[in-house]
C-alpha cells in the first residue's frame, strides 16, 4: 500500500502529476467542475488484489474526514460519498476530495473545481508613457471572484485594419493590468478589450476604442526647486523643468501643485497653475516648513482634444517660510485719525488680496509684495525706537 503522504494544499496537483497505478483506487467523476450550490456523488472503487473492503473505506475534503452518514457501499468494494450544496473552492488549485484506506492510507484523489464562470471585465483604461508604450487596467467584473483560476487576455488592434495581438507583460501595474512596451501606431485608433476564461466558461468586455495620442502621460516634472521671496515670511517660489520626454513634440502642458506643512500629512493643491513652469504659494504661515511637490498633464499633443493625464507627483521638496520678527502686543505709538483710516485702508486691503492671491494667481502680486515689504520695514521702524524718543 502507498505510504500517508501529507495533505497539503497543493495536493490535487501532486495527484494530477502522478503514475497512473501509483494508487490502488480510482475515484468517478475525477477532477470534475460545478457551479456553486451543486451536488455530486463520488465513488471510490478499489483494486481487487488490494484486498480491500468497502467498509475498510473513508473520505476525507479538504483534510477534514466527511461524516459517515454521507457514505454507501455501492458494491464489495466500492464506497460512495453524496456531497449538497457546495461551497466555493477554498483554493484555485481544487479542493482535495480523497479515498483512504482505515489505517489512514491514500488509496485515490480528485480535485473538484466548485465556482463561477467568469463575468465580463469592466472599466478599462489605459495610458501611454511618453508615446512610447501602452498600459492598460481593468476590473474583473461586478463579483470578481470566482473561486477558479481565471485567465485574463487584453487583446488589440488597429481599428480599420490588421490582426488581433496579444500583450504578453501582465501584473505590472496591479493584478489585472497588462504592458504593451513597443510598436505602436500613432495616429491611428486602436480597439482594446479583455477576455476572461476559466474551466466555467468565457466573458469577453466591451471593446475600448481609443488613440495613443489621447492618452499620454509623462514623467513627473523634474528639478524642482522651492525657495523663499525674500523677506516675505507668508510666501515661497516654486520652480520646475517642463518633461525633457515630450521636448521633441508639438504640445501643451498644465501643473498642479500640492504643499503641506511638515507636522501634517494633509496637502492642498493649487489648481490654477496653468502652463507656466513656476508659481508663488502665498498665504502660508511664517517660520514654517512646506513639503512642496508637483505633476504634469501633457494635453494636446498633435492637436488631440482630449483632457490629457496626471504624471505622478515629483519627489517632496522641503523649504521654511521666513520667522516673523514682529513684536508680540506691539503697538502704534502714535495713533491718529489718519493712521487708523489707513491702517483699516490697509487690512481690507490685505484680505482681498490674500483671498485672491491664494495659491499661484498673479492678481495684484506686485502691489501686494510692496505692502507687505512696506508693512514689515514699518514694523521693524517701530521696534527700534527707543524710549527716550516716545511722544
Amino acid at each position: 500500500m502507498p505510504p500517508l503522504l501529507p495533505l497539503l494544499l497543493p495536493l490535487c496537483l501532486r495527484l494530477l502529476h502522478a503514475e497512473p497505478l501509483a494508487y490502488p483506487a480510482v475515484i468517478s467523476p475525477q477532477d470534475p467542475t460545478l457551479l456553486i450550490g451543486s451536488s455530486l456523488t463520488a465513488t471510490c472503487t478499489v483494486s481487487a488484489d488490494f484486498h480491500l473492503r468497502a467498509e475498510d473505506l473513508y473520505w476525507t475534503l479538504n483534510g477534514r474526514r466527511l461524516p459517515a452518514a454521507s457514505y454507501a457501499a455501492l458494491g464489495p468494494t466500492t464506497l460512495s460519498v453524496a456531497l449538497a450544496r457546495l461551497n466555493g473552492s477554498k483554493q484555485q488549485s481544487g479542493d482535495n476530495l480523497v479515498c483512504h484506506s482505515r489505517d489512514g492510507g491514500i488509496l485515490a484523489g480528485s480535485c473538484l473545481y466548485v465556482g463561477l464562470p467568469p463575468e465580463k471585465p469592466v472599466n478599462i483604461s489605459c495610458w501611454s508613457k511618453n508615446m512610447k508604450d501602452l498600459t492598460c487596467k481593468w476590473a474583473p467584473g461586478t463579483e470578481g471572484e470566482t473561486f477558479l483560476h481565471t485567465n485574463y487576455t487584453l487583446k488589440y488592434k488597429l481599428r480599420w485594419y490588421g490582426r488581433d495581438n496579444t500583450c504578453q507583460e501582465y501584473h505590472t501595474a496591479g493584478p489585472y493590468s497588462c504592458h504593451i512596451p513597443k510598436d505602436l501606431a500613432l495616429f491611428t485608433p486602436y480597439e482594446i478589450w479583455v477576455e476572461a476564461s476559466n474551466r466555467l466558461g468565457v466573458a469577453v468586455s466591451d471593446v475600448v476604442m481609443l488613440d495613443i495620442l489621447d492618452v499620454v502621460t509623462t514623467d513627473p516634472p523634474a528639478d524642482v526647486h522651492v525657495s523663499r521671496v525674500g523677506d516675505l515670511e507668508d510666501q515661497l517660489s516654486v520652480r520646475w523643468s517642463s518633461p525633457p520626454a515630450l521636448k521633441d513634440f508639438l504640445f501643451q502642458a498644465k501643473y498642479q501643485i500640492q504643499y503641506r506643512v511638515e507636522d501634517s500629512s494633509e496637502w492642498k493643491v493649487v489648481d490654477d497653475v496653468g502652463n507656466q513652469t513656476s508659481c508663488r504659494l502665498a498665504g502660508l504661515r511664517p517660520g514654517t516648513v512646506y513639503f512642496v511637490q508637483v505633476r504634469c498633464n501633457p494635453f494636446g499633443i498633435y492637436g488631440s482634444k482630449k483632457a490629457g493625464i496626471w504624471s505622478d507627483w515629483s519627489n517632496p521638496t522641503a523649504a521654511s517660510t521666513p520667522r516673523s520678527e514682529r513684536a508680540a502686543g506691539g503697538c502704534d505709538p502714535k495713533g491718529g485719525e489718519q493712521n487708523t483710516t489707513l491702517r483699516r485702508e490697509l487690512k481690507q486691503f490685505f484680505g482681498w488680496v490674500k483671498k485672491h492671491a491664494y495659491g499661484c494667481s498673479n492678481l495684484s502680486i506686485k502691489l501686494y509684495d510692496q505692502w507687505r515689504v512696506w508693512l514689515q520695514k514699518s514694523h521693524k521702524t517701530r521696534n527700534q525706537v527707543l524710549p527716550g524718543d516716545k511722544l
